[in-house]
C-alpha cells in the first residue's frame, strides 16, 4: 500500500516546488535578471531548419533557413514557455575578403560606363550549432530565449543573397511563423524530421544593427502574426537611399566606389554549389540590369527594395534608433519609416544619437519595450516620451526626452544668400533683389572639409549667418532650394551645413563641425525616377531635403551653407574643371529652428 504524506508536509513540499520554477521577474517595467535564467553552462543550444515557400537557388526545392536557439534549461525541465528575441543576418558566417578592384572605379565622367569590379569569394565560416552569441547575454538571463538565423544563401541558409529582394522580408517571417507553430522546422536541411518550438509563447521581438537591423523592418512589413515588436538600429531602410541621392550616385561614408552587387558578393557565404546560378541569375541579371550607374534614377528595381513602399501590413510596435551622423547609413533611413509608422498608429519611439553608424538605444528603453509587447506588462511606455535625442555633449546612455522629433517647437526659417565669392558671402533672413550669379568650379581634389576650413576658395561658394550671441535648436530636415547652371551636361551638387569657425582640435567633435549634409544631380531637377541631360548655361531650378538633424548651434558660432560639386567622400569624381553658376536670387535654404524666425532673430541680437 502506498504510503501518503501528512497534508502538512505535502503543502511544504509543493510550495517549495513552486517556489524552485523560474519565470520572469519585473521591476519598474523592466525585465530583470535572475540568477535561474543566467546559467549559460546550462543552456540548452541546438539548430534546425525552416522550411520557407520559396526558391531563389534554382534547385527545384523550397529554401529551408538556418536557425540556432539558445534558451533557459527550464524550458524543457518545467515545461516553461517564454518570448523570443529573434536577430537575423547575412554576415554570421563570413564576408568576402578585401580585395583589389572589387568596388567601381569612382574616377570618371558623370554618366560614363567603366571597367566591370572584381567579384571576390566568401570563405564560408562557423560550425553547428552556434550562428551567432550575439545579444544571448544581455536577454536569455532576463527571461528571453534568443534565436539567430542566417539570411537566404548565406552560411548554412539555402537560397540566394537578393540585398533588399522579397525572400529577405518572407525568410524571417517563416522562422517567426515556424515560432508560432504555423510551419515547420527540420533537424537536417534536406530530411523530414520536424522540430517544434513548443517553448514559444508566439510573440517575438526582432532587433540588430545595420543590415541585421534593416531585416527586422523587412519582416515586420509582411505584417506577420507574432512579430510584436522591432528595434532597428542604424537600419537600411531603401537600397536607392543608400547608394543613391537625389538622382546622384553616392557612395555611402566609408566605401567609396561601392554598390549594391558589391554587397552581394560581400555576403554571398551559401552553399558554394548554388553560387554560379546564384550570380547569374541575381547580381548579372536582376541587380545589373536594375541597378543604373549611368543616370541614378529612382526606377522599379529601387522601389522594390525601398521598404517605406511596403509598410501597409506593419503592425509591430517600433522604436528606431539611429546617429545624426551616420554618413554610412544616412539619419533619413529611420526617420522616414518612423514618420510613417506614426502616421499609420503604430506605437513608436525614435532614439537619436549625435554619433556616426550604429549605437543602440540604452538598455532600458530596449528592456521596456520589448517588456510591454513580448511579456505584455503593462509598464506606460506608450506614454513615455516619443522621441529621445543624446544632446551634443552627453553620453550615449543619457538621451534627453522630446515630445517628438521634429521638435514640435520647431518652425522652418527661411535664409537667402548674398554675394561674396571666392570670400564667405551672408545667409541671412533678409530677401534682396540682387540680379547676382556667383561662380566656382569642381575640383574633387580638395575635400569638403579643406573647402569648409578656407577662407577664400575657388572650388566652393560659402554663405554665413551673423555670429549667434545665444544658442540655437535646429530640429527637423533642412531644404534647399537652388538655381544653377552647369558647363557641361551633367555635374554633381554637393550642399553642406556648418558651424563655423571651424574647430581644428584634435579632441573636437563631429557636431563642433558638420550640421548636415545634402546631395543631388542637377539633371534630375524634375524628376527623381527621369534625368535629362543639361543644356550648358542653362538654369534650372530644384529643390531637395538634406539630412534630418537635431543640434544645438552655441553662441559664437555661425551658421555656414556651403555648395560645391563633386564630394571625395561620397559622389562620382569627375576631371576638375565643370563650371556651376549659382543665382543667388532664386537660391535659398529653409531651416527648421526651434523658435522659428523669432528665436533667429533673438540669437543675433
Amino acid at each position: 500500500m502506498k504510503r501518503l504524506l501528512p497534508f502538512s508536509l505535502l503543502f511544504t513540499v509543493l510550495f517549495l516546488n513552486a517556489q524552485e520554477k523560474a519565470v520572469p521577474v519585473f521591476k519598474n517595467g523592466e525585465a530583470q535578471i535572475i540568477d535561474a535564467f543566467n546559467t549559460p553552462n546550462k543552456w540548452i543550444r541546438h539548430d534546425l531548419w525552416v522550411a520557407t515557400n520559396f526558391d531563389t537557388d534554382g534547385d527545384g526545392k523550397k529554401d529551408r533557413m538556418h536557425v540556432s536557439v539558445t534558451r533557459p534549461f527550464q524550458t524543457d525541465t518545467q515545461d516553461l514557455k517564454l518570448p523570443i528575441i529573434y536577430v537575423t543576418s547575412p554576415y554570421f558566417a563570413g564576408v568576402a575578403p578585401e580585395t583589389e578592384g572589387a568596388f567601381w572605379n569612382v574616377k570618371h565622367e558623370i554618366g560614363e560606363e567603366v571597367k566591370e569590379i572584381v567579384h571576390p569569394n566568401v570563405v564560408r565560416r562557423g560550425k553547428r550549432p552556434i550562428i551567432s552569441n550575439s545579444h544571448i547575454r544581455k536577454w536569455v538571463p532576463r527571461g528571453y530565449i534568443v534565436v539567430h538565423s542566417s539570411s537566404p544563401g548565406t552560411g548554412l541558409s539555402q537560397g540566394a543573397p537578393t540585398v533588399g529582394g522579397q525572400n529577405e522580408s518572407l525568410a524571417p517571417k517563416a522562422v517567426i511563423d515556424w515560432l508560432c507553430g504555423r510551419t515547420n522546422g527540420y533537424t537536417e536541411p534536406y530530411g523530414n524530421n520536424t522540430v517544434l518550438a513548443y517553448w514559444s509563447t508566439g510573440k517575438v521581438g526582432m532587433t540588430g544593427t545595420s543590415y541585421n537591423g534593416t531585416l527586422p523592418l523587412a519582416a515586420a512589413t509582411t505584417g506577420v502574426e507574432g512579430l510584436e515588436a522591432i528595434i532597428p538600429i542604424a537600419p537600411n531602410t531603401s537600397y536607392y537611399h543608400y547608394y543613391r541621392s537625389n538622382g546622384l550616385v553616392r557612395s555611402p561614408g566609408g566605401y567609396l566606389g561601392e554598390d549594391i552587387d558589391v554587397l552581394y558578393d560581400f555576403i554571398h557565404s551559401g552553399d558554394e554549389s548554388k553560387r554560379a546560378h546564384n550570380n547569374k541569375t541575381v547580381r548579372d541579371s536582376e541587380m545589373k540590369n536594375g541597378m543604373d550607374r549611368i543616370t541614378g534614377d529612382y526606377n522599379d528595381f529601387w522601389a522594390g527594395r525601398d521598404y517605406l513602399n511596403q509598410m501597409k501590413p506593419m503592425k509591430a510596435a517600433l522604436l528606431m534608433a539611429h546617429g545624426f551622423n551616420d554618413w554610412n547609413v544616412m539619419p533619413e533611413h529611420s526617420y522616414r519609416i518612423a514618420k510613417k509608422a506614426k502616421e499609420m498608429g503604430i506605437p513608436t519611439q525614435i532614439y537619436y544619437h549625435q554619433n556616426g553608424h550604429g549605437g543602440p538605444p540604452p538598455i532600458k528603453m530596449m528592456n521596456r519595450w520589448f517588456t510591454r509587447y513580448l511579456h505584455g506588462i503593462n509598464n506606460g511606455v506608450e506614454n513615455d516620451a516619443k522621441a529621445w535625442i543624446v544632446r551634443e555633449n552627453n553620453s550615449q546612455q543619457n538621451p534627453t526626452s522630446y515630445k517628438d522629433y521634429p521638435n514640435p517647437l520647431a518652425e522652418p526659417v527661411t535664409f537667402n544668400l548674398q554675394e561674396g565669392a571666392p570670400y564667405l558671402g551672408k545667409l541671412s533672413t533678409n530677401k534682396r533683389q540682387l540680379n547676382k550669379q556667383e561662380v566656382f568650379s569642381d575640383n574633387a581634389s580638395f575635400s569638403a572639409v579643406s573647402l569648409a576650413k578656407s577662407i577664400s576658395s575657388n572650388h566652393r561658394l560659402m554663405y554665413v549667418s551673423e555670429e549667434l550671441k545665444q544658442d540655437i535648436h535646429i530640429s527637423g530636415v533642412p531644404k534647399i532650394s537652388i538655381k544653377a547652371s552647369s558647363s557641361k551636361k551633367a555635374v554633381n551638387l554637393s550642399v553642406y551645413l556648418v558651424s563655423l569657425p571651424w574647430n581644428n582640435n584634435k579632441k573636437s567633435k563631429i557636431t563642433d563641425n558638420i550640421i548636415t549634409k545634402g546631395w543631388a544631380d542637377l539633371q534630375n531637377y524634375s524628376s527623381l525616377s527621369k534625368s535629362s541631360p543639361l543644356i550648358p548655361g542653362k538654369f534650372y531650378n530644384m529643390s531637395f531635403e538634406m539630412q534630418p538633424d537635431d543640434q544645438v548651434i552655441k553662441k559664437g558660432q555661425q551658421i555656414g551653407l556651403m555648395i560645391f560639386s563633386s564630394d571625395s567622400e561620397h559622389t562620382i569624381l569627375p576631371a576638375p574643371g565643370t563650371k556651376l553658376t549659382i543665382d543667388l536670387d532664386n537660391t535659398s535654404i529653409i531651416i527648421p529652428i526651434v523658435g522659428g524666425i523669432n528665436a533667429f532673430k533673438k540669437a543675433i541680437d
